[in-house]
């Protein structure tokens, strides 16, 4: 650490910060402090809402203390920084070392009965960085900092994300960028991928004692079922499961779907090359690194499955084939179940009937042909319902009217305010990749942060009216946005 760091022991209430990963064997991590960079860090954004997920007080955010702590130049007092080794199968293929190559947690802790780790993006070179500097870029950072805290508004579980901040320094990719640092928090961000790590290195000691880490720490529920380990594959694959229902529901592409970047806790992890769908095609490649199409809207589902198989192969030495097959057997119908439900909540129902899902399949179907917007479609229905007119972005289709009759004959069967389930299910606003481009641009081209401050704002009350002039950024992208390319670039 640097001599300068400033005094950061009254950071965390005393009490509050724990020693969990670090307890596991050493093959599991590496200790290290994030590399300093020279100059004077800058706070790009601050998320103040979020700091007492971690025991701090908002008034927090402007300490010179934290600002040091969250640009990684400066450590918290009786903590252990680590980067995490793991493997994973990207894009089908196995590696059999990755780990946090540009990631350092740099504290972990317990609010209430919640555990919480924090962790650095972009703070240097760790022992899993290969031949790469370890650093992140501001682009990258912005995006994952705007689309971790939109999923939470969304509802929908992922990692939170707490600071984005310049380190004034250049960053090589493709051409020298400004480089970042982003913090994040989650109970925890273990990847099926750990298990993979140890499972093919015939490991099965520490296979045990992650599993043994997990039950305690995270799904202390199962430790007193007659087969813990099982149990915990079955709720991994519940939650899996219930987490793609979500993703499909919104429109969102993850981009990268390698099982190092599929959390154990059902959380949605790793913001790349992800993106939302404006014109519904449900093969569309948001990530131009995925020649091949395997992580598209459609596949997703399937996709989570085939990860999932990869998991209970590296469970083998602790759950026996019969029950892992089994709990690969329930994901199928969780998926199904979980689906219905957002279904039947973004059609303004209170109760699936028979007959609704084809209702629900015919609207996607009208939507793919005829080229309609995904998000403002289905967030159309909640004004149809209310001012029972038809809405402009919905396609003048004599399929669509006769689908709308359908669909209005069928909630006029429902009892208590559809207009409000549906406004509920079905948000006004989702960060488009142009969204996040005009904030990334305005920060970038111009240090406007107030642009920033306005898109964290909307993407944050997503299912909210905002000012008329934030409209704009509710519909799809203006030519000058059309066709962005999102890559693995980081």
């Amino acid at each position: 650490m640097a001599d300068t760091a400033p005094d950061t022991h009254d950071l965390f209430p005393k009490g509050t910060l724990e020693t969990r990963y670090t307890g596991l064997p050493e093959a599991f991590y590496s200790k290290l402090d994030p590399e300093l960079s020279g100059a004077e860090p800058v706070v790009i954004h601050m998320n103040r809402n979020a700091l007492p997920e971690i025991g701090l007080k908002e008034e927090t955010a402007d300490s010179d203390a934290l600002k040091m702590v969250l640009a990684g130049q400066a450590g918290v007092k009786g903590a252990e920084p680590f980067a995490g080794v793991y493997a994973g199968h990207q894009f089908g293929h196995f590696v059999p070392q990755l780990g946090d190559g540009r990631a350092v947690m740099i504290a972990e802790g317990r609010t209430e009965s919640r555990p919480w780790e924090l962790q650095l993006k972009g703070s240097g070179r760790t022992p899993y960085s290969r031949f790469a500097d370890g650093r992140a870029v501001l682009r990258s950072c912005i995006r994952e900092y705007l689309c971790s805290e939109h999923m939470h508004a969304l509802g929908i579980p992922t990692t939170r994300a707490l600071s984005v901040i310049a380190t004034r320094e250049g960053v090589r990719r493709e051409t020298v960028e400004p480089g970042a640092v982003m913090s994040r928090f989650a109970q925890s961000h273990i990847r099926f991928g750990h298990f993979e790590y140890f499972h093919h290195r015939n490991m099965k000691d520490e296979v045990r004692a992650l599993a043994d880490h997990l039950l305690e720490y995270h799904f202390p529920e199962l430790a007193a079922e007659d087969d813990p380990y099982s149990a915990m594959f079955r709720e991994v694959t519940a939650r899996t499961a219930r987490l793609m229902a979500k993703w499909q529901a919104v429109g969102f592409v993850h981009g990268v779907m390698n099982t190092d970047n599929m959390s154990i806790l059902g959380l949605t992890i790793d913001y790349g090359p992800y993106g939302f769908l404006d014109e519904f095609q449900p093969t569309l490649i948001t990530n131009h690194s995925d020649e091949g199409g395997r992580y598209v809207y459609a596949n997703q589902p399937v996709i989570a499955h085939w990860n999932l198989r990869a998991l209970a192969v590296a469970l083998t030495s602790l759950v026996s084939m019969e029950s892992l097959n089994t709990g690969l057997e329930s994901y199928a119908p969780a998926f199904e179940a979980a689906w219905q439900e957002e279904l039947c909540a973004k059609l303004g129902f209170a109760h699936l009937q028979e007959g609704d899902e084809k209702l629900a399949d015919t609207f996607m179907s009208l939507l793919a042909e005829t080229g309609s917007d995904f998000t403002s479609s289905w967030h159309a229905l909640s004004h149809i319902a209310a001012e029972q007119e038809r809405a402009d972005v919905l396609p003048d289709d004599p399929r669509m009217s006769s689908w709308l009759e359908n669909w209005q004959a069928r909630l006029g069967e429902e009892e208590g305010d559809a207009v409000s389930r549906l406004r509920a299910a079905n948000p006004k606003f989702v960060l488009r990749n142009w969204v996040a481009e005009t904030a990334i641009r305005a920060v970038e081209d111009e240090f406007d942060l107030g642009t920033l401050d306005r898109i964290f704002r909307i993407v944050t009350h997503p299912y909210d009216d905002h000012d008329a002039e934030d409209d704009l950024f509710a519909g799809g992208p203006p030519d000058e946005f059309r066709n962005l390319a999102v890559s693995c670039s980081a």
